[in-house]
């Protein structure tokens, strides 16, 4: 026993050399990005990639870099490359770089990705679907508020995080291009802007439902079935086209009122009096109040309102700035006021959130997102809307705004913090977005958490009822599967360990891994346990792929599927493969990032988790053929292939505690726990692998079984044995002298018999 602890010793230290070693590696100087990249990435393109009608590009110049879209010699356009523009970081923490043509009108004429590190792309989802995606930015004028915040028609599920970067970098790219090109030249200058015009706070008469129609106080966007699919017809998308909306064509998809409630005759007439002081009280100087009522089968909500707070269906349009609102910026409404109102089953007040700005007397315009089912993973949107302007009558009098003063000619510009505030309520970082439109998730994923620590805390008090365990455990297990893996699609992946330690070596900044808040909040748990528990609360409670093969093992016992153990000293030199697997990746990801995540194929999880085994027949073969052996042999893959779970067993060596109890006895004779163990993680010798281990606390339950360890069983059978000693039933009853019956003056009498030797004296005394 002691020479197995020195080597286990010996192991711990030379593993902990090598772990040094590679972080030592981390800091080593490593190829910058240069800035600008546009002229070698247009070195393999031709100008018609981008723009069909050029047919040359001119020289990379100007700040932003673009080179100009020549034909003939003559300037038909720009193009530019997002990374040089924007930040343009994706979840793996390297630049999404696409190459955006723009023309004289400000319009997008193409795009090409030319370089990305994206994982869900690199492993998951195929590329040409995220070119695809890309393509439906063409035409799109950037300039145009309403056209700037035109989604693409596909979407591409599973790739969240990615197509929101895609989405934000070429339109915030297209429009810095467009301004310092002096494409934006049209738009109105701020000495012939409009006269401004507010609302009029000192009229509050009170009108009927029909003449705020009347007068455009309330608008209405109605789409009835017909038309909703003349809208997606004229998409183009021919998956949306094949999938008509059900009922009769003429029924109502959609049916929206829209009204300013912020003006008081307006405000008051639909919301009652009570109600609208309550509202402007809680107005704070420059906010609006918009109402909307809704009918039909389909609801402005949305499903973002429900699961994180972010109504995604709508949004506020005005000159460049545009609205969202979150659950902070609404009150929900029971009924209009208003005579003659109808009954609504959707009501609800938006307030502007604080700092937009949403101008009353100017127009504006409510834009609606209508999505279409496609298929099992994939939607078709198509936006439409209506423009709202206030009625004159409720607007002050126009005021002319103060003639423009050029400033003096050796005036020095402005410090950044005198400069004008920008229309519209700041647009808050991508990652901070993420967070905010998954709250309920998160809320579940820290519940989850928090369930699982509670078990691993009081696991000495659970274990003892052996059939609640195992129900507790089937069932978390299933949660991971179902909600986690399936649902959510929150399966890590070495991928994630390559590109962090990648993006320690450049440019490490925290908010690129903080785009995907479940797989944040998992990483961030999995850090600690390490320190507790080892890699076991990930690969046995929250892998989702090892909660899929736990379950088909369960379901392959059911059905009597023969089990094979294999024998230890094979066991022992299989499961060094993931070892080598992982620092064979890690060590490629120091030469090709890519091609190491192309390795990374050899994990099954996008094919069996994220993509539902929807993908190519090869990966789909490779994913049935990880999980076959696992009906024979439980978690084959966990035990001898998986890399991330070699990366996590290396720094569990140096976990703080030892929770699982043994006996002296375990190993030297009793052998149970270590053939029970379902992973083969105790050696014969009695001791717990912890690189092994999945924390699956079978061993616990031996450890408490009174039925099945022998320890345990001893003592029981000592125990029951000390009991039976004490009942009352097992102590001997006194002796007894024996009676008899004899007959005394006439009546029977019970007197105690004499020996026979006393008998004959008492007999020869009574005869003398």
């Amino acid at each position: 026993m002691k020479s197995r602890i020195e080597y286990e010793r010996a192991r711990t230290r030379r593993l902990a050399a090598i772990f040094v070693v590679l972080l030592a590696v981390l800091w080593l100087p490593c190829e910058a990005n240069a800035a600008g990249r546009l002229g070698e990435f247009l070195a393999g393109m031709k100008a018609a990639d981008v723009n069909p009608a050029a047919d040359s590009f001119g020289e990379v110049e100007g700040n932003p870099p673009a080179a100009k879209l020549l034909n003939g010699g003559q300037l038909v356009g720009y193009v530019f490359v997002t990374g040089d523009v924007v930040d343009s970081t994706g979840y793996s923490g390297k630049p999404i770089n696409i190459v955006v043509g723009i023309d004289l009108e400000g319009r997008i004429t193409g795009a090409k990705l030319v370089e990305h590190h994206e994982p869900i792309v690199l492993v998951g989802i195929p590329q040409a679907k995220i070119e695809h995606y890309i393509n439906g930015f063409a035409g799109r004028r950037v300039l145009d508020p309403s056209e700037a915040t035109r989604m693409p028609v596909d979407m591409v599920s599973g790739a969240t995080v990615t197509m929101m970067v895609i989405a934000d970098s070429m339109t915030q790219s297209a429009v810095k291009i467009a301004r310092s090109r002096g494409l934006d030249a049209g738009a109105v200058s701020v000495a012939s802007e409009p006269a401004h015009r507010t609302i009029d706070q000192t009229g509050s008469a009170l009108e009927s439902w029909q003449a705020l129609l009347g007068d455009g106080s309330v608008r209405r966007l109605q789409i009835t079935n017909r038309e909703l699919d003349d809208l997606f017809q004229r998409t183009g998308n021919a998956a949306a086209i094949a999938r008509p909306q059900q009922g009769n064509p003429n029924a109502s998809f959609v049916d929206v009122y829209v009204a300013l409630a912020s003006v008081p005759t307006i405000g008051r007439s639909l919301l009652g009096d009570a109600e609208y002081d309550r509202l402007r009280q809680d107005l704070k100087p420059g906010q609006q109040a918009i109402l909307v009522a809704g009918d039909g089968p389909y609801s402005f909500r949305g499903s973002g309102y429900v699961r994180g707070g972010i109504f995604d269906r709508i949004e506020v349009i005005q000159s460049e700035s545009s609205i969202r609102f979150r659950d902070r910026n609404y009150r929900r409404v029971g009924a209009l006021s208003a005579e003659g109102a109808p009954d609504f089953p959707e009501i609800g007040v938006f307030v502007t959130p604080d700092g937009s700005n949403l101008d009353p007397g100017a127009s504006w315009r409510f834009q609606l997102l209508v999505q279409r089912a496609t298929g099992a993973l994939d939607k078709a949107f198509v936006t439409t809307g209506l423009d709202y302007a206030t009625p004159e009558k409720f607007l002050t009098a126009p005021v002319s705004p103060p003639a423009a003063v050029a400033p003096p000619v050796a005036a020095a510009p402005a410090p950044a913090a005198t400069q004008p505030a920008a229309t519209g309520e700041a647009e808050p970082p991508l990652w901070q977005r993420m967070w905010q439109a998954r709250k309920l998730d998160i809320a579940i994923m820290l519940a989850a958490i928090g369930v699982l620590t509670t078990i691993f805390f009081f696991q000495d008090f659970l274990v003892k009822w052996p059939r609640a365990f195992e129900r507790i455990r089937l069932g978390y297990l299933a949660f991971t599967l179902v909600w986690l893996g399936w649902y959510e699609h929150a399966q890590l992946s070495v991928v994630n360990i390559l590109t962090f330690f990648n993006s320690l070596r450049g440019d490490f900044r925290w908010e690129y891994f903080l785009r995907d808040p479940l797989v944040f909040i998992l990483w961030s748990a999995i850090a600690a346990a390490l320190l507790f528990w080892g890699r076991g609360a990930y690969c046995g409670w929250l892998c989702p792929f090892g909660a899929l093969q736990e379950w088909t093992n369960r379901v392959a016992r059911w059905l009597h599927v023969p089990q094979v153990r294999v024998p230890f000293w094979l066991h022992q030199r299989l499961w060094p493969f993931k070892y080598i697997i992982f620092l064979a990746l890690f060590g490629l990801s120091f030469g090709s990032l890519g091609l190491a995540e192309e390795m990374a194929e050899v994990e099954p999880f996008k094919t069996a988790i994220i993509l539902h085994f929807a993908r190519e027949w090869w990966f789909v073969l490779f994913a049935v053929g990880c999980l076959a052996p696992g009906l024979f042999i439980e978690r084959f893959y966990c035990r001898y292939v998986c890399p991330l779970g070699g990366a996590l067993a290396i720094p569990a060596r140096v976990r703080m505690f030892d929770w699982l109890k043994r006996y002296k006895e375990c190993g030297s004779p009793c052998q149970r726990c270590a053939n029970d163990c379902p992973v083969q993680a105790i050696h014969p010798e009695g001791t717990i692998n912890p690189n092994e281990c999945i924390q699956c606390l079978n061993c616990q339950v031996l450890y408490h079984d009174d039925q099945r360890c022998p320890v345990v069983i001893q003592k029981r059978i000592k125990r029951e044995k000390f009991l039976a000693l004490q009942s009352p039933s097992m102590v001997p009853e006194p002796k007894r002298k024996p009676r008899v019956l004899v007959t005394v003056n006439g009546r029977e009498q019970s007197v105690e018999r004499k020996p026979a030797a006393s008998q004959a004296a008492s007999t020869e005394g009574e005869n003398q």
